[in-house]
């Protein structure tokens, strides 16, 4: 399955400018040949990759469609409740089996290729093939096909908390390791209920897939990008907050509470961009929130590597998936969520402030243009190198949201996995 077969070695591609992750080439958001590479060595390789969630496959015979980096991939529940992930490619002419977003097979032997109409289970198993012997005696396939010889591949699927992963690889640990008892803990708190879905947002990005990434793991923007978040004081540096990693500084959590936010100098000062002091809400109920969790948190954003982002916003509370969509573009799909516990009046506060996120999103808007911004900026100096020195230069938790540790830890694993 590789899609580096024809390129050159990752360490042939970029240089990297020093030890450490506090510079990082431009080129890495641009070059087709390391794209490649990070295909089979990230998302095919020693990592778990979001999938979707066990309620949009409740019933036997349910499925979504969903992709692993460029992999397209079927996720469907089996008639024992297990669930499979299979490559969503007939293993005849390479076909996309399953074109559309979610749907039911009534019989488990139902998967079949538009093409040629041959026929796998769900377990990827080929149990049908059009005309296999022929037609009046004439035709078909050599006596000695094999079947059994010619099934889908396979992922290994687990769970947590509602959220489905799935990875290629026997070397990746299994998830509740892979995750760390920090990341584990964050994700049974923020899904502390029974999830119900409440809206699906998607949009596409001209930027390169790792640059949203690193935004969703830079602690330092959102007060300063985003003019929602400090006008209305819900994100700022000068609140309590912190950022928290795994061991191994693969996943992250940026938190805040709102509430201990006593101002600073320099929000005042006139110098922040994204201070509006002329702003104001026709409707301030929009902000209002219950204090959903026990920890005083008002917003987190939890970030798995590769492409999986939990976020709670007030009490907006969803999922993000970053899929590959080559090297200079990405897709985002925003899945909102609530939980069937809620109330009726919880229910109306979590879909009233999705006017927060999402594509047009009054906080999350300016982070669907920056990317492009960024990927535009650097074509013409491709041979320079990104500063990522906030808070340091090392990478691990810190009492503080002004740092950019977590972009640090990004790169960290990147080069681990790509060994440049």
């Amino acid at each position: 399955m590789s899609q580096a077969v024809n390129a050159r070695p990752p360490q042939e591609l970029v240089s990297w400018p020093e030890p450490g992750y506090t510079r990082v080439p431009l080129n890495v958001f641009s070059d087709a040949e390391l794209y490649a590479w990070e295909q089979d060595l990230i998302f095919r390789g020693p990592s778990w990759s979001y999938l979707g969630l066990e309620i949009e496959i409740p019933a036997t015979g349910d499925y979504i469609t969903t992709q692993v980096g460029d992999t397209p991939v079927i996720v469907v529940r089996k008639p024992d409740g297990s669930i499979n992930a299979l490559v969503n490619k007939c293993v005849h002419k390479g076909s996309i089996i399953c074109y559309e977003s979610k749907g039911k097979r009534d019989r488990a032997h139902n998967f079949t290729c538009p093409y040629h109409n041959w026929i796998y289970d769900f377990d990827g198993n080929l149990t049908s093939v059009a005309f296999e012997k022929g037609i009046q005696g004439k035709g078909g396939m050599p006596a000695d096909f094999d079947k059994s010889r010619h099934r889908l591949i396979r992922l290994r699927v687990e769970t947590i908390r509602g959220l489905v992963f799935g990875t290629f690889s026997e070397r990746t640990p299994p998830l509740r390791e892979y995750l760390g008892p920090v990341m584990v803990q964050h994700i049974e708190r923020t899904l502390h209920g029974t999830p119900k879905i409440l809206g699906r947002y998607s949009q596409f990005m001209r930027n390169n897939w790792k640059l949203y990434v690193e935004n969703s793991r830079d602690n330092y923007h959102p007060s300063l990008l985003h003019a929602f978040f400090s006008t209305f004081k819900l994100n700022r540096l000068s609140a309590e907050g912190g950022t928290r990693q795994d061991d191994k500084s693969w996943h992250h959590i940026t938190f805040t509470k709102r509430h201990t936010d006593r101002g600073d100098q320099a929000y005042d000062s006139g110098m922040i961009r994204a201070m509006k002091q002329d702003y104001g809400l026709k409707d301030p109920s929009l902000i209002d929130q219950w204090m959903e969790y026990p920890d005083q948190i008002t917003n987190s954003i939890q970030s798995i590597f590769p492409g999986f982002v939990l976020q709670q916003i007030l009490n907006s509370l969803g999922t993000r998936q970053v899929i590959t969509r080559g090297v200079n573009e990405c897709e985002l799909v925003w899945t909102l969520l609530g939980f069937e516990e809620d109330t009726p009046e919880q229910t109306y506060v979590r879909v009233k402030q999705s006017n927060l996120v999402g594509p047009a999103g009054l906080v999350s808007m300016e982070d669907g243009a920056i990317g492009g911004f960024v990927q535009k900026g650097i074509q013409g100096d491709l041979d320079n190198v990104a500063v990522i020195e906030m808070g340091g230069r090392d990478v691990g938790s810190q009492p503080t949201r002004a740092t950019e540790t977590s972009v640090r830890g990004f790169w960290k694993v990147y080069r681990e996995l790509l060994d440049i």
